[in-house]
């Protein structure tokens, strides 16, 4: 059985993301840069906005513990959009291709509530998913199962094995893998196109 709808993450397969692009703009030593990332901005700690807590609230404590970096730390919101360079080359040509081919299009991302809309207007390519599955929104992230029945839920109820997940990062595929998700490591979007030519789909 060949899949027939084609769900997405968005950062690191369709949107080129990375917190290192805004803070090697207001470092100047990359060695600190590089701490700064690893010790105080972590991803760990990112993962709080994409589960719903605010950037005010998860910075503030932050803030607590490194009051020498206040200034960074904001930096995470409010200038969120810096950390992305576009789409991942590739990639919206493939999207585009799927959409022409009449290929039903989700998109499930671990993405703060608050730059949702900021993120959804900068990138057009988004307006070729049916829907977008936002985990700020819903209060839950991969690679939490949850998250992948709530996705199939408004998808209409689809089956597991009928959907296409695309992820960059192995825990997430792992989870929607075990749950019955057809699935592919994102690693470019040549290795997504043949994905896609044996699933039928373009």
């Amino acid at each position: 059985m060949a899949a027939r709808i084609a769900l997405f993450d968005l950062g690191g397969v369709i949107l080129d993301w990375s917190p290192a692009r805004l803070y090697r703009q207001i470092f100047t030593d990359c060695a600190e840069c590089d701490r700064f990332l690893q010790t105080v901005c972590t991803m760990d700690w990112h993962t709080r906005h994409d589960a719903g807590v605010s950037f005010a609230d998860n910075g503030a404590e932050l803030i607590v513990k490194f009051p020498q970096y206040e200034r960074q730390i904001r930096a995470w919101h409010a200038r969120f959009m810096d950390m992305f360079d576009g789409c991942i080359a590739g990639s919206e040509r493939v999207v585009e291709s799927l959409a022409g081919r009449g290929c039903p299009l989700f998109a499930l991302s671990n993405m703060p509530a608050e730059v949702w809309p900021e993120v959804r207007a900068a990138f057009p390519v988004l307006s070729r998913f049916r829907e977008v599955v936002v985990s700020g929104e819903i209060k839950l992230v991969k690679p939490d199962p949850k998250i992948f029945h709530y996705t199939l839920s408004r998808m209409g109820g689809a089956s597991p094995d009928e959907v296409l997940f695309i992820d960059d990062t192995p825990r997430n595929v792992a989870t929607a893998d075990a749950l019955g998700f057809r699935t592919h490591l994102f690693r470019g979007s040549a290795g997504l196109e043949r994905a896609l030519i044996l699933e039928g789909l373009i």
